[in-house]
């Protein structure tokens, strides 16, 4: 490393702290995981060891296979007076895991709770999903990753069905307090706080290794990691490799890379080229040209589903974590990321990402006219099934919305990829306004229902906001439900 790359570290270190709101947390050991073939294992090995304490927050916990083993070993856990916690969404679990799965948890003595339940007085409070995936163990080692448990990521080798490909990182060293407090906020949002001896302080914890690295936890509304994807983005010098599930970019992170290839850095994006969303593929292929043209290298992964959410930049600065790539993960979710500063860690990541190119079909820019989108000619994979994909699908149609906003108010040049997207929307719209014309009440009653439905809600949450007033409690949190 040069004298001018240890400088430009240096200048950047406060201002990554501010962007991500996450201070760089010295002296930790860390092992990238690949897979669940990797993943897995190291995860129960954890488990299994542990003597105090286990925190498990997982977007799904599918009831399959892989989903009853983990649940037998945290019930098994539990009976010898372990305090498990297990934190499950609401919208993950449907269709993937029934109330019986859990009540079998809660009367083995695991404590459960589920994250944002649908409410009626919160008619799309159900939005904001807790999408992260980690577990700790005593305060002692920690997993973040993209991995759920569940059969897509396990695979089936008896009925040719390969496991998902995925990443996770598994942490000791002070970086456990990050972890630990993470997953604190989110049980505290949802009932009783978490004991504070579950969260051990940062100088009880010793050094475990030489690494550098910070704990970034989002939270809706919160956009840390999207400030510092946009960041590392203006910052690389040699190279941006990223991988992602959902990829659906706003314009501003698109320019950020788009202005990152034109100057000369070699800019890569993986994305699955069976996506268990089609929409979602069709939606990210179509915003795929202006990337081609400014020279970025666009690759799909050509086993089953690729579901990583990773990046390096520069060998240096690499990212782990649950964060998709679109505004629904950036600004919706309650995410979790590890960002890592290291070169050896930043090798590793390379590796891996090139091991994953040489299973994939480079996109490029089609020729004709008759092709509006870049296009690879290659078979589907099989063994891509859906998975939860209520928030790809809001920032798939959120990307929808924003490209027909553009075309009727002519506030910016349009691509020819979009030209797909308007189709839909036209087909939408005449949609809609043959059952208006058709069936008035078809459309009329379901609106004047949820208007009625919002200002109920407005009008007791007001109700709820004014009664905390009068009894000097604090505002900004829901009571425990």
């Amino acid at each position: 490393m040069d004298s001018q790359d240890k400088a430009i570290r240096k200048v950047t270190g406060e201002a990554l702290a501010r962007a991500s709101g996450a201070e760089l947390i010295k002296g930790n050991r860390i092992r990238l995981l690949k897979d669940a073939a990797e993943n897995y294992p190291a995860w129960i090995q954890a488990i299994e060891s542990a003597r105090k304490w286990i925190h498990f927050e997982m977007y799904i916990l599918h009831e399959d296979a892989a989903g009853r083993q983990f649940g037998e070993l945290l019930e098994a856990k539990a009976r010898q007076g372990v305090a498990v916690r297990v934190i499950y969404d609401w919208v993950g679990s449907i269709g993937s895991t029934s109330r019986g799965f859990y009540r079998r948890l809660a009367k083995s003595g695991v404590e459960v709770r589920c994250f944002n339940r649908f409410h009626l007085e919160s008619p799309f409070g159900w939005l904001a999903r807790d999408h992260r995936k980690l577990i700790t163990v005593d305060g002692r080692i920690a997993y973040v990753s993209g991995l759920c448990v569940g059969h897509l990521w396990a695979g089936d080798a008896g009925r040719n069905i390969a496991p998902w490909r995925d990443t996770g990182v598994e942490i000791e060293g002070p970086a456990l307090t990050g972890i630990e407090e993470s997953f604190a906020d989110s049980w505290n949002s949802i009932g009783n706080p978490l004991p504070r001896e579950e969260i051990p302080p940062l100088e009880s914890l010793e050094r475990a290794g030489n690494v550098s690295l910070r704990i970034v936890a989002s939270s809706p509304n919160v956009s840390g990691i999207y400030r510092v994807d946009q960041f590392i983005a203006s910052l690389a010098r040699r190279s941006i490799w990223i991988a992602d599930a959902y990829f659906i970019g706003t314009g501003a992170y698109i320019q950020a890379l788009q202005a990152a290839a034109r100057s000369g850095i070699d800019v890569r994006i993986l994305i699955p080229g069976a996506n268990d969303v089609p929409v979602v593929r069709a939606l990210s292929r179509a915003g795929l040209r202006p990337l081609l043209e400014a020279g970025v290298r666009v690759f799909e992964w050509d086993g089953s589903m690729m579901h990583a959410k990773t990046a390096v930049t520069d060998g240096y600065w690499s990212r782990v974590g649950s964060t998709n790539l679109n505004v629904a993960s950036w600004l919706g979710n309650r995410e979790l990321d590890v960002i890592v500063e290291d070169e050896e860690f930043g090798r590793q990541m390379e590796e891996i990402y090139e091991q994953d190119l040489s299973n994939s079909t480079e996109i490029v820019l089609s020729r004709t006219w008759s092709r509006t989108t870049p296009v690879a000619v290659k078979a589907a994979p099989a063994g891509s099934k859906r998975s939860g994909g209520s928030g790809r699908a809001a920032a798939g149609f959120m990307r929808l919305g924003l490209s027909l906003g553009a075309a009727v108010t002519n506030r910016r040049k349009l691509g020819r990829a979009e030209a797909v997207l308007m189709c839909w929307g036209a087909a939408l719209l005449v949609m809609v306004a043959v059952i208006a014309a058709k069936w008035p009440k078809a459309i009329a009653l379901p609106l004047a229902v949820l208007c009625c439905w919002v200002a109920v809600t407005l009008v007791v949450k007001a109700f709820k906001v004014r009664d905390r007033r009068d009894r000097k409690e604090p505002l900004g949190r829901e009571p425990p439900g």
